[in-house]
């Protein structure tokens, strides 16, 4: 094992890289597409480039900056589970000051970002602060995690529209929970990965929690998602191509359901990670439908 003070800024920069999850963008692609619609339907289309930019960046900024929380946290859980075995941290690669250090700097480039907004936007962010650093300690006595996460997940949401509109109208609250529940349906996929050796260290999901009921709250959770976003549509006054999206979503909820229903591992992983293609066909919807 290399020693901390040895590293090379080439090692260090690229175990940064490992931290953030820099090789795996479908962590923020889960987060940006929703915050993308979020904005393009507050602005009934195109938002200008300055809330684009500010969103987009300080999407990948702060998501980035949880991981480096989460791997903090769960540090001892990593060491005992297969897939996270060799993060940085728990490897010994990395010190938790310095991982610590790097989810500062970024979340601090973030809130200047956002301080080019509003005063409401800037208020939201120190909630969406709040819930990225207290989510990871939750697995320890929340029997469903995944539901604060979503909660964590969806804060760009009324933040989009605070920015647009300086205000929260009642779509926000449909878009946040049809965000909760997808994400509490892609988490508990991803959850499904790792039970064997969750239930051995004592970590709590919604895997463990759902049981043998996981692949039909899995479906549950997508029903839900759709439902609301259906909603959406409503308020907003959306036609025919934001349906269809929502058609199209449906049918890879669908094809991701029958991927899980053997709850075999790499099955279960591919499933999550095919979810930012449902949220890209929904903004799509979004995108297309405001342009018309």
């Amino acid at each position: 094992m290399m020693a901390v003070n040895t590293l090379t800024l080439r090692d260090r920069w690229s175990l940064y890289l490992d931290l953030i999850r820099w090789s795996r963008p479908q962590g923020w692609l889960l987060l940006l597409w929703p915050t993308l619609s979020a904005l393009w339907l507050a602005a009934g289309g195109f938002p200008g480039w300055h809330l684009l930019l500010v969103f987009t960046l300080g999407t990948i900024l702060m998501r980035s900056a949880g991981c480096a929380v989460n791997d903090v946290a769960d540090k001892d859980f990593d060491l005992h589970v297969q897939r996270t075995a060799q993060r940085p941290i728990t490897s010994g690669r990395l010190s938790v000051k310095e991982a610590l250090g790097v989810g500062a700097v970024l979340a601090l480039v973030s809130f200047a970002l956002v301080l080019t907004t509003n005063a409401m936007t800037i208020a939201m962010s120190f909630g969406a602060l709040a819930v990225t650093i207290v989510y990871p300690f939750t697995k320890r006595f929340f029997s469903m995690p995944q539901a604060v996460l979503g909660v964590a997940f969806s804060f760009g949401i009324p933040m989009a529209y605070a920015a647009v509109q300086q205000q929260v109208p009642e779509v926000v609250w449909w878009l946040m929970a049809g965000n909760l529940a997808w994400v509490l349906a892609y988490d508990t996929e991803y959850a499904m990965v790792d039970r064997n050796d969750d239930l051995k260290i004592g970590i709590r999901t919604s895997a463990i929690t759902l049981g043998r009921f996981d692949v039909m709250g899995v479906m549950a959770f997508y029903a839900l998602c759709l439902a609301c976003w259906w909603q959406v549509g409503r308020l907003s006054g959306r036609g025919a191509w934001y349906e269809l999206s929502l058609a199209a979503a449906g049918a890879q909820a669908l094809w991701h359901g029958w991927l899980i229903k053997g709850r075999v591992r790499e099955d279960c992983f591919k499933a999550f990670r095919l979810n930012h293609w449902l949220g890209l066909t929904v903004w799509l919807g979004v995108l297309v439908d405001t342009s018309l």
